[in-house]
C-alpha cells in the first residue's frame, strides 16, 4: 500500500510540474497584452488531477490483472486525445513509422482511409488498386467486424493495427452498407500498398484525364509531370479540356493539395488555416504560371473526396477556374499538425481549421458541387437483331442527286496508293476500344467529357 501511495505522490508531483512548466512557457511567449483569461483557465485543476490519481490507483490495486504503468499512462493519453475530435490521436513508435510510409506512398494493409462513427470504423474511402477497392468496398461502408473480432470498443488505431498484417495473410471484413438489408463480407488478402498517386490518360484527341488517388509529398511533381505525358500522347498540342478526378480521395499532404491548385492558378489566395497558436496561421498563395495555358478544365468529386481533395476543388471553385460536378464531398476541414515526442512516437493533433479563398469553412459542410450528378451507370444497349430501316431502303426512294458528282468509296479506295495503307495493330485497336468503353461506363466522367466539348464549341 505504502508503494501505491509513493507512486501517487511521484505522479501528482510528476503532472503538477509538467503543468506548472507548461504553462510558464506559454506565458513567457506573449509579450503583448492580451484579454484577460478566465478564472478556469489560470487555475490548475486539482480537484480532476486528484480523480486521476484516484482511479490510477484502484486500477493499479484492483484490477484483475496487473497492469504496468505504461500501459496505463499511455492509454490514458490515447483517451485525452480521441475525446477531442476524430483525427487528433497519439500515435506509438510503430504508428508513427507507417503514418510517415502512408504520405510518402508505400506500406502494407488494405488499402482504405477509415474514420470512426458511432464506435464502429467508417469507410472514408478505398485507395485505388489495392486489396479493398478491388474487392468493392466502398465509401461509406461501416466496417462492423474484422474476422471474428467485433469493432466496437477497439480504438481507431486498434481497428487499424487488426487490419494490417504481413502481405499475403487473409481477412474478413464484415461491412453494413446503405440499401442493403444484411450486413456484407469481403475476404480480403493483404498487400504491399503501393500507391501510385497520379494516374493519366486521354479520354480522346485533345481531351486529357488526370486521376489523384492521394495527396503525397511528391503529387505536385508527378502531377506536371503527367501533363506533360498527355501534351506528348495528344501529337504536341496543347489540351482542349482536361478532367481532374478526385473522387475517393482521402487527401492527405496539405503543401501538395497547394502545389496541385497552383498548377492551374496564375495568382490569388489558394487556402489559408486559422488556429489558437500562431504558427497554425498560414496562407498559401499561387505563383504565375498555368500549366494548361487556362484550359477549360472539370473536377470530379463525391462523398469520399476529403480534406487536400477539398482543398483543391475549393480553390478552384473560388477563382471560377473549373466546374465542379459530382456529389458533395465528405467535410473534413480541419489540419493535423505531427508533434514528435521524446520516445519516438506522435501527437497527431488538429490545430487549425482551413478556409477556401473565400472564406468558406469546409468543415462539416463539404464542398457544393456547380453541377450535381446522381449515382448512375451507363451501358452500351446490345446491338440490335435487325437493322434500322432507312429510307434509301424504301422502295422507288428518290436518288440523291449527287450521282456522277462524286467517286463511290469504293472507287477511292481502289484510287490509294497501296503502300499507303498500313497494317493495323489489333492490341491497339482493341485497347482503345476498352478506353472508350471505360468513359462511358463512368457515367460522371462521361458527363465531364460532354461538359468540355459544350465548353470547346462555345469558344469557338
Amino acid at each position: 500500500m505504502r508503494k501505491h501511495r509513493n507512486i501517487l505522490i511521484l505522479l501528482v508531483g510528476f503532472i503538477l510540474g509538467s503543468t506548472i512548466s507548461l504553462c510558464s512557457s506559454v506565458l513567457a511567449e506573449k509579450d503583448a497584452p492580451t484579454p484577460p483569461k478566465s478564472e478556469e483557465s489560470q487555475t490548475l485543476p486539482f480537484e480532476e488531477l486528484r480523480n486521476f490519481t484516484e482511479i490510477f490507483g484502484r486500477i493499479k490495486q484492483d484490477y484483475v490483472e496487473p497492469v504496468s504503468d505504461k500501459k496505463l499512462l499511455e492509454d490514458a493519453i490515447r483517451g485525452m486525445l480521441s475525446g477531442l475530435d476524430p483525427h487528433s490521436a497519439y500515435l506509438a513508435s510503430e504508428e508513427y513509422k507507417e503514418l510517415q510510409e502512408g504520405t510518402t506512398g508505400q506500406f502494407g494493409g488494405l488499402g482504405i482511409e477509415v474514420g470512426m462513427e458511432n464506435g464502429f470504423v467508417k469507410v472514408v474511402s478505398p485507395i485505388d488498386d489495392t486489396p479493398a477497392q478491388k474487392a468493392g468496398i466502398k465509401s461509406g461502408d461501416l466496417i462492423i467486424r474484422l474476422d471474428d473480432k467485433p469493432v466496437k470498443g477497439m480504438t481507431l488505431a486498434d481497428a487499424v493495427k487488426t487490419m494490417r498484417g504481413e502481405p499475403g495473410t487473409q481477412i474478413v471484413l464484415t461491412v453494413v452498407r446503405e440499401g442493403e438489408e444484411t450486413p456484407l463480407k469481403f475476404p480480403l488478402t493483404r498487400d504491399i500498398i503501393k500507391v501510385k498517386s497520379v494516374k493519366h490518360r486521354l479520354l480522346e484527341k485533345n481531351y486529357g484525364y488526370l486521376r489523384i488517388s492521394s495527396f503525397q509529398t511528391t503529387t505536385g511533381q508527378s502531377l506536371i509531370d503527367a501533363i506533360k505525358d498527355l501534351k506528348k500522347e495528344n501529337d504536341g498540342a496543347s489540351l482542349t479540356g482536361l478532367v481532374l478526378d478526385l473522387r475517393n480521395n482521402p487527401g492527405g499532404v496539405l503543401n501538395a493539395a497547394v502545389e496541385v491548385s497552383d498548377a492551374f492558378l496564375d495568382s490569388g489566395l489558394i487556402v489559408y488555416t486559422e488556429g489558437r497558436i500562431k504558427n497554425s496561421e498560414m496562407r498559401f498563395n499561387a505563383s504565375a504560371g498555368d500549366e494548361i495555358n487556362n484550359a477549360p478544365i472539370v473536377v470530379l468529386i463525391n462523398g469520399g473526396s476529403a480534406s487536400a481533395s477539398e482543398i483543391v476543388a475549393g480553390a478552384l471553385q473560388d477563382h471560377k477556374r473549373a466546374i465542379i460536378m459530382g456529389e458533395k464531398s465528405f467535410g473534413k476541414g480541419s489540419v493535423q499538425t505531427i508533434l514528435p515526442t521524446s520516445n519516438g512516437g506522435a501527437v497527431k493533433l488538429t490545430t487549425a481549421r482551413y478556409y477556401t479563398p473565400s472564406g468558406r469553412s469546409i468543415q462539416a459542410e463539404g464542398i457544393e458541387p456547380d453541377v450535381k450528378l446522381a449515382r448512375v451507370k451507363l451501358e452500351t444497349l446490345d446491338k440490335a437483331k435487325f437493322e434500322s430501316i432507312h429510307e434509301a431502303d424504301l422502295s422507288r426512294h428518290l436518288t440523291n442527286g449527287n450521282a456522277g458528282k462524286a467517286k463511290p468509296q469504293k472507287e477511292l479506295k481502289e484510287l490509294k496508293d497501296p503502300e499507303e495503307d498500313k497494317a493495323v495493330d489489333k492490341d491497339n485497336v482493341e485497347a482503345a476500344a476498352k478506353e472508350e468503353d471505360k468513359t462511358l461506363q463512368d457515367y460522371p466522367l462521361n458527363e465531364a467529357l460532354n461538359l468540355l466539348k459544350g465548353i470547346a464549341i462555345l469558344k469557338k
